[in-house]
């Protein structure tokens, strides 16, 4: 099995790409051991010392490392761990992924949709490049509440993608939309 690695614009964070199907649909976004427990592929990521973050996309894992930890030494465990959880054939998931809970006004929901259009077709994709992911969580009185996972969480051009790239995006085709702001969980 050979696993690619990329770099990120997030220097904390390494993209694997072990050269087929992680989540295939959707995200997980585990920022703990704990919350680690619904997955065996981020639980075995948790195991390792210096692990803060692991993020499954479709097709790739994101994992953050502390401060105090190296690449040279934690990059060949994480290799480890992510073929050995392949080669032994358990589940990334171990049950269903919960659903995503938005906030947006009833009467606003095809604007709403909108929006979730355009990051599902020009944001998500360029996101997931760089090793992550967002999500809608909302729509409100022309702001749009989104939440940024993976190698995106805490990563130091986040908050210029945000308000540079994504509010300027979506307000040339969305003209409703006043600003983007980044929410938590």
């Amino acid at each position: 099995m050979f696993i690619e690695t990329d770099v990120t614009p997030n220097p904390a964070t390494l993209k694997f790409l072990p050269g087929r199907e992680v989540l295939g649909q959707g995200s997980a976004d585990f920022d703990s051991a704990d919350a680690a427990a619904a997955s065996p592929l981020a639980e075995a990521l948790f195991a390792l010392p210096g692990v803060v973050r692991v993020f499954l996309g479709a097709d790739f894992v994101s994992v953050t490392r502390d401060e105090g930890t190296e690449w040279t030494s934690l990059k060949p465990q994480v290799l480890g761990a992510i073929m050995e959880h392949y080669l032994s054939g358990r589940p990334v998931m171990a049950g269903a992924q919960a659903e995503v809970d938005e906030d947006v006004d009833p009467a606003d929901r095809e604007i709403a949709d909108q929006i979730k259009e355009l990051l599902d077709m020009r944001v998500r994709p360029a996101v997931a490049g760089d090793g992550g992911d967002i999500v809608f969580r909302g729509f409100r009185d022309g702001i749009v509440s989104l939440h940024m996972q993976g190698a995106c969480s805490g990563c130091p051009s986040s908050t210029a993608t945000l308000k540079m790239g994504i509010e300027n995006l979506l307000k040339h085709y969305v003209p409703e939309v006043k600003s983007v702001r980044q929410v938590m969980a």
